[in-house]
Parts: structure tokens; C-alpha cells; sequence
């Protein structure tokens, strides 16, 4: 596709807030290393509960309503591991060392993902330019929904505040089965491109190896030395993704695209007019940041501005970081947006509904 020139943010000046806000989060909450132990635990919790769960659905999967309950909690805990552990390795922020990290990291591998294009697409995409038309990966990945203001309106989208209930809770079999190869094979608005010249064989051989592992162990295993139906063990593996799926779309719908989003072009010169952490402020959103339930679950996507600004740091720090954030975002007038998830979620469908219709074809979110 089409080379764009990397968009550009104004350069901090000496007084900008951040410099004063990094400086009093390294010397306050950073210090406290027992939140760093805990999110390794929480972590390779996850990973043990996984695969605990997943032995159950071979010892006790004879039986219908417990497979169907094994393969659920697999779902749930496959997602908390992506949003959570798998998150945070990506950033480096699970492990001090790197080489940890990266290690953490081949664990996705047996969950169908390839953890080489996803700290490539989320990192020097996503979080490089979050919200940035033509370049944020993980809010353009098909035109069966429309988002980004510049992006092109079909008719059915008039439709997507309706049917997107249907196929959101596809999420995971899309990202795991379908999206890995359009960004590997894919020429279409193929954003990783623009961040990776030439991607290594072996990484396409790994690529192969994670989904035909992935398939063998949680589908057709359990097929081979259960006493059910084949079908019976499919609808347990689908109703895994879809339950998972669920879980994880509230997080993702949360924190970027709500109907007062912005969606920052560049000029003919490629400038933003924010500077990098301004940027995130405006568009980044928090929601249910005061539930201990949400935070357990959703890592640091509840505290999504803590993230942005802070994404080398372990999620189990964010809860002390937000308050921080607050704080300055009152001090100098800052962007600060929090609130429940389910306020997230309807907001999130009703941007869907503007966005798919004529009249709102030119509105764009500027800064």
C-alpha cells in the first residue's frame, strides 16, 4: 500500500506537564515493588489457571454441561491473559529483563496468536499514534465497520450499531484465525507494512505452527478422547470464543471510540497539532476505574490514560497512577474522561450509528 509519511507531534516545551507528571510517578508510586511481584504472580497465575481449566475439559468433558463450562472459563481466562499478561509483556512492563519478557511472550504462540506482529502492530502503531487515521491498526481492521472518519461509507453501515452486537463476540476467532494473515498476506489497508520492510520466514512458519497447534490441542484433541459428538465439542470450542469474546470487546470498545471521540489528522506535512502526551490525554478514555472486579479483570485498560502515557509500566501500578493523572488533569486543564462501562459500551454504539450514516461523513473529531 501506499508509503504515508509518519505523522509528527509538536515537540514538548520545558514546562509541559508530563515532564512534571513522569517525575513525580518514578519517585512516588514506582518505588513500591511489591506491585511489580504482583503482577508477575497474577500473570503466571493465569497461564496455570488456563491450562488447568483446559485439563478439566479432558478429564471431565464427558459431560456435556462441564465441558461447556470448561471450555467458558478457558475463554475468560484466554482473554485476561491477552489484555493482562501478554499486554504487558509486550511492553516490557511484565519482567524487568527483556529477554523475559520475549520469552513470556512465545506462551501466545500456543494460543493460535504470533507475539512478533502483535508487539509490532500494537506498539509502533497503536500506541504510536492511537486514534490517528491510516495509522492506528487496531481500530481500522475492516470495512465492515466504519470508525475513522476518513474512512470510506458503505450502505450497510447505516446498519453497524445493530449488527455489530452479532459480530463482535467474533473477535478472537477473527484476531487468532483471519487477522494475522491479512496483516502478514493482506495488500488492503495493510497498516504493518508501513512499520515492517520484510517480514522474517520464520516468522511465517511460526505463524502456521501457532494456529495448527492451537486447533489441535483445544479442538480436535479433546475430539479424539472424548466420549461426545464431534459437534457437541465444536459448539464448547465456539461458545469458549464467544463468551471470551464478550469479555474482552467491553475493553477494547472502551477506551478510544466513544461518541466524543477525536481522530487527529496530520497536515499536508504530516504535524499533529498535540504534543505526544497531550495526545494521548485527548484521546484516550478510563472507565470503571473505582471497581476492583474491573481493574482484576481488564488489567490496564480500565486506567487506559495511565497506559498510554505510562505503557512500559506494569498495569498493577495504574490504580495508583490515575489518581495522579487526575490530579494534573485538573491543575492544568487537561482532557480526563472516566465512567462506567456500560455508559462505555451504549456510547460506543451510538458513535456507530453516527458514523454510519451520510450527514456525518465529513465530521471530524479535531483537536
Amino acid at each position: 500500500m501506499e508509503k504515508l509519511k509518519r505523522p509528527v507531534y509538536v515537540k514538548a516545551g520545558t514546562d509541559d506537564f508530563f515532564k512534571k507528571l513522569r517525575a513525580e510517578v518514578n519517585e512516588t508510586v514506582l518505588q513500591n515493588s511489591s506491585l511489580y511481584r504482583l503482577n508477575i504472580i497474577k500473570s503466571v497465575g493465569l497461564v496455570v489457571l488456563y491450562f488447568l481449566f483446559y485439563s478439566c475439559i479432558l478429564l471431565f468433558g464427558n459431560s456435556t454441561p462441564l465441558l461447556f463450562l470448561f471450555y467458558i472459563l478457558c475463554g475468560v481466562t484466554m482473554i485476561m491473559l491477552f489484555i493482562n499478561a501478554f499486554h504487558d509483556a509486550a511492553h516490557g512492563a511484565l519482567f524487568k529483563k527483556s529477554i523475559y519478557n520475549e520469552r513470556f511472550m512465545y506462551i501466545l504462540e500456543l494460543f493460535g496468536g504470533n507475539h512478533w506482529l502483535w508487539t509490532r502492530r500494537h506498539i509502533n502503531l497503536h500506541h504510536a499514534y492511537p486514534n490517528v487515521p491510516d495509522w492506528d491498526v487496531d481500530i481500522k481492521q475492516s470495512d465492515i465497520i466504519r470508525i475513522f472518519p476518513n474512512s470510506p461509507l458503505f450502505n450497510y453501515h447505516k446498519y453497524q450499531h445493530i449488527y455489530m452486537w452479532m459480530i463482535y463476540p467474533l473477535y478472537s476467532l477473527n484476531w487468532i484465525y483471519i487477522r494475522d494473515f491479512k496483516d502478514f498476506f493482506g495488500t488492503k489497508n495493510n497498516y504493518v507494512k508501513k512499520v515492517v520492510e520484510k517480514i522474517p520466514t520464520i516468522e511465517v512458519y511460526k505463524l502456521f505452527a501457532a494456529k495448527i497447534v492451537n486447533m489441535f490441542y483445544m479442538l480436535f484433541l479433546p475430539m479424539l478422547v472424548l466420549n461426545q459428538p464431534w459437534y457437541i465439542v465444536l459448539g464448547g470450542w465456539f461458545a469458549m470464543h464467544l463468551c471470551g469474546s464478550a469479555l474482552g470487546v467491553v475493553a477494547l470498545v472502551s477506551t478510544h471510540v466513544d461518541e466524543d471521540a477525536h481522530f487527529p489528522g496530520t497536515d499536508e506535512n504530516g504535524n499533529l497539532s498535540a504534543t505526544w502526551a497531550m495526545h494521548q490525554m485527548i484521546v484516550t478514555k478510563d472507565f470503571s476505574t473505582n471497581s476492583k472486579l474491573a481493574n482484576f479483570l481488564y488489567g490496564g485498560f480500565t486506567h487506559h490514560v495511565a497506559h498510554h502515557l505510562f505503557p512500559g509500566v506494569a498495569h498493577t501500578y495504574y490504580p495508583h497512577i490515575t489518581p495522579i493523572i487526575m490530579r494534573y488533569a485538573e491543575e492544568y486543564d487537561l482532557p480526563y474522561t472516566s465512567y462506567p462501562f456500560y455508559h462505555a459500551v451504549r456510547s460506543h454504539f451510538r458513535m456507530l450509528k453516527d458514523k454510519g450514516v451520510q450527514e456525518n461523513i465529513m465530521m471530524m473529531g479535531e483537536i
